[in-house]
């Protein structure tokens, strides 16, 4: 199952890299970065695709998260007296929580950039991502709402990824710093670059 976090939680990396990446082109314009999503959008399917892999990873990496932690539990079912958490650190104890409340954030962002059910998206064309963005984040409590949920984001990524080279067996006290600065990086990268998004836009950096 560990294996399935590992294999799943690589395949989602991936992919909110490679999103934080695309949406920067707001900051080249309009055309830029309607042009991403008019290319995203007319793949000839291979859109679904990538959907249908991502949804099948979020479920399989969220079936064994909870099956491991059953597992846990079930092994230790009365708590310690005194437990001294050496071999961890903040991220790692506060999974748990940053798991189900970056679902949560999902299903939002979903409805909110995707959808268009929610306050100050799709005022104009869906194909005009440009202009959502925009008017999404120019809603200052909508803005505030993804800063925050970025912030999560980073603290998940950084134990993920981490926890990711453990998993995999690619350990070893040759490597490890550097393993965990790799990780440090990409939570860094995320977590800055998407964060940077709506605040360009209450600036009025984008606008």
């Amino acid at each position: 199952m560990k294996i399935v976090m590992a294999i799943t939680g690589l395949i989602l990396v991936g992919f909110v890299v490679v999103h934080c990446i695309g949406n920067a082109l707001i900051y080249a314009g309009p055309e830029a970065i309607n042009g991403y999503g008019h290319l995203l959008h007319n793949s000839h399917g291979l859109i679904w695709v990538a959907r249908a892999v991502l949804v099948g990873s979020v479920i399989l990496h969220i079936v064994s998260a909870l099956r491991l932690a059953a597992r846990n539990k079930a092994a230790r079912p009365q708590a310690y007296r005194v437990k001294h958490d050496i071999a961890t650190n903040y991220a790692a104890r506060t999974m748990v929580w940053s798991g189900p409340i970056l679902l949560a954030f999902l299903v939002y962002h979903l409805a909110h950039l995707t959808l268009g059910v929610t306050p100050g998206a799709y005022q104009h064309s869906p194909d005009d991502v440009y202009s959502n963005l925009v008017n999404g984040f120019s809603i200052p409590w909508v803005a505030g709402l993804y800063i925050v949920a970025m912030l999560g984001l980073g603290n998940h990524l950084f134990h993920g990824v981490w926890s990711m080279f453990q998993s995999l067996g690619i350990n070893h006290s040759a490597y490890n710093v550097r393993l965990k600065r790799l990780a440090i990086c990409i939570a860094l990268f995320v977590t800055l670059g998407n964060i940077s998004y709506p605040l360009a836009v209450l600036t009025g950096i984008v606008r």
